[in-house]
């Protein structure tokens, strides 16, 4: 393989700009890469606790729909209704309990879902904040091999541009 001889040009103030614009990046570049691995955890989290919203719900549906069967059929099935009264009002006072529940449980995994949806537009924009970050850290870098003020300039444009979803994405 052959090597590619880097030269050095401690004194050319070009160099030297360069040189700290790709500093500058980079530190840019981990910031939003932190916070980008932070907003893809948090949305996990939430989606798990908006996942278990949404079965808690399921399961008091489910419940008030049981307690409804079951007073079907003992309302079909007693041979006395006036015995049968005791259990009945039992299953109507459940029934009722779980469908009243399940409002406030509607609204609740709801809002989760709402909460979990906006940290993963704020982890896609720190993504794409990422991505242009890291295409700017490789264009200025590319200044030192071709000596062409063509990569920096790019490099810096691609850079704001990461700058800016990164900026985005706290601000959402």
């Amino acid at each position: 393989m052959t090597e590619i001889e880097v030269p050095h040009h401690a004194s050319d103030p070009k160099s030297r700009t360069v040189g700290i614009l790709v500093g500058v990046v980079g530190v840019v570049l981990s910031v939003v890469t932190i916070a980008s691995h932070r907003a893809h955890t948090q949305a996990v989290i939430l989606r798990t606790e908006s996942n278990d919203d949404w079965a808690f719900y399921q399961a008091k549906k489910i419940r008030a729909n049981t307690s409804d069967a079951a007073l079907t059929v003992l309302e079909a099935l007693a041979p006395d209704p006036a015995k049968a009264l005791d259990a009945a009002h039992k299953l109507q006072a459940a029934r009722d309990k779980e469908l009243s529940d399940t409002e406030h449980l509607f609204s609740e995994a709801k809002e989760s879902e709402k909460k979990t949806d906006l940290e993963e537009t704020r982890a896609l924009k720190f993504d794409i904040g990422e991505g242009f970050l890291e295409l700017g850290l490789v264009l200025c870098s590319l200044f030192f091999l071709s000596r062409n003020s063509f990569f920096p300039i790019f490099g810096m444009l691609s850079a704001v541009a990461g700058i800016a979803m990164g900026i985005w994405g706290w601000l959402l």
